[in-house]
C-alpha cells in the first residue's frame, strides 16, 4: 500500500512554505517601489534629503525581507528532499469486524507474589584461605604481621619509632 509522505500534509510546512512565498514577493515590492522612488527624487532637482536617504533605507529593509523568504524556500526544499530520502516503516491496517458482539477480552495471567523464606546469613571467606575466619592464627602468620612494625634502634630514644629498613637477611 502506497501512501501519501507526511510532509504533504504537514501544517508548518505549509505555512512556512506560504510565508517564504509572501516575504520574497513583499519584499521584492518593497525594492522595486524604493528603487522607482528614488529614481524619480534623483532625477528631480527639487527633491530634498530625506526623500533620497529614505529610499534608500527602504530599499535595505526589503532586501532583508526577501532574502528571509530566500532562506524560508531553501529550509522547504530542504525539508522535501529529507522526507523524500528517508524511509518510513510500512504500516499495518488491522480491520474491525463491526458485526461482532464479543467485547471481552482475555486478562494475562499473573501469579500472586508469594514472599521468599527468611534466608540464613551467608559467611563469605577468600577463596585462598584453607581455615575458617573464626580459628586462631598460627604462629608464622603471627610474626609477619608484626614485621611492618615500627622497632626501635639501639640508639634511638624510646619515643621515636623507626620502620623497618627490609635489611633481612633472612628475605634475601
Amino acid at each position: 500500500m502506497h501512501t501519501r509522505p507526511r510532509l504533504l500534509t504537514s501544517i508548518p510546512f505549509w505555512v512556512l512554505v506560504v510565508g517564504s512565498l509572501a516575504a520574497i514577493i513583499g519584499g521584492l515590492a518593497i525594492v522595486l517601489n524604493g528603487i522607482t522612488a528614488m529614481e524619480e527624487v534623483l532625477n528631480d532637482p527639487n527633491a530634498t534629503v530625506v526623500q533620497v536617504y529614505v529610499g534608500q533605507s527602504w530599499v535595505v529593509v526589503g532586501a532583508a525581507v526577501l532574502g528571509a523568504g530566500a532562506v524560508g524556500i531553501v529550509a522547504v526544499l530542504a525539508l522535501g528532499a529529507a522526507s523524500a530520502l528517508t524511509r518510513r516503516p510500512d504500516v499495518a491496517v488491522e480491520s474491525i469486524d463491526w458485526s461482532s458482539d464479543d467485547e471481552t477480552v482475555a486478562e494475562p495471567a499473573v501469579a500472586a507474589y508469594a514472599p521468599a523464606a527468611a534466608a540464613a546469613p551467608i559467611a563469605v571467606e577468600d577463596a585462598d584461605v584453607e581455615t575458617p575466619s573464626t580459628a586462631t592464627a598460627p604462629a608464622r602468620a603471627t610474626a609477619e604481621a608484626g614485621h611492618d612494625a615500627p622497632k626501635l634502634d639501639a640508639g634511638a630514644r624510646h619515643d621515636e619509632p623507626r620502620l623497618d629498613a627490609g635489611d633481612d637477611a633472612t628475605r634475601r
